[in-house]
């Protein structure tokens, strides 16, 4: 809105607590983007009120797709789904003044880059490992910024040419579970057709889509769902 300025800006994985009625409260954890704003102390000008800024806000929103979790007379919390990632937006007033903090959290996991090492160590202690491999959505084409873990996989295999491993690809069950094995197995075989490229021996490699067949999380939750998309790289004898 006009003459605001602002006062201070945080980007990190954090988590974020928000309001779903007038005393319930939920968060999630993800990428959180707060941006703090103020308005001049200048009588010149002419001071918004607090509803006019929530509108303003709940207008924004809602053009982009928002779906209304609360709103108060000091606060609001929506849902948003974009580009296929969903997002949790706050807006929280000062107490009596116009003064704000808009939150913006991009809801994810932690993403931890695994090592070829420690590739090694879970297939050698438990025999397989889940990987948090990212595709394009509903496509089998690896996003760039998960080509470090398949680089990974392809230094384990590299540094000993006598381990063999089955690829695997899991969904959770959003949609038709045909669908979703298909995908699966798509998924898996480009992660199996990434490391013959970068020269690993066919032999030593297979693959298979499970879909949404073996679940390790509850698939009602947003959390969970996120946990049973993944790829394991099982170790075969």
């Amino acid at each position: 809105m006009p003459n605001f300025f602002i006062t201070g800006c945080s980007q990190n994985f954090n988590k974020l607590e928000y309001y779903i009625s007038d005393e319930g409260t939920d968060s999630k954890e993800g990428d959180l983007t707060v941006i703090s704003y103020s308005f001049p102390d200048d009588n010149s000008l002419k001071m918004p009120s607090q509803l006019q800024i929530l509108r303003n806000y709940e207008n924004a929103i809602i053009k982009l797709g928002g779906k209304k979790i609360w709103v108060g007379d000091q606060y609001l919390s929506y849902s948003l789904k974009k580009n296929s990632k969903d997002y949790i937006i706050s807006v929280a007033m000062g107490n009596g003044n116009i003064a704000h903090d808009l939150s913006v959290l991009e809801i994810s996991q932690m993403k931890q880059e695994v090592t070829a090492n420690e590739m090694l160590d879970a297939l050698n202690k438990d025999g397989f490992i889940a990987l948090n491999i990212l595709f394009e959505t509903g496509k089998s084409a690896i996003q760039e910024e998960s080509l470090p873990v398949v680089d990974q996989i392809f230094e384990l295999l590299k540094s000993d040419p006598a381990i063999k491993i089955s690829i695997e690809g899991h969904t959770d069950n959003v949609g038709d579970a045909a669908t979703n094995k298909k995908l699966s197995t798509d998924r898996a075989k480009s992660v199996m057709d990434a490391l013959v490229s970068k020269g690993i021996d066919k032999t030593r490699l297979s693959f298979v889509g499970w879909g949404q067949e073996k679940p390790v999380a509850d698939n009602r939750t947003d959390e969970g769902r996120s946990k049973n998309r993944r790829v394991e790289i099982v170790k075969k004898p």
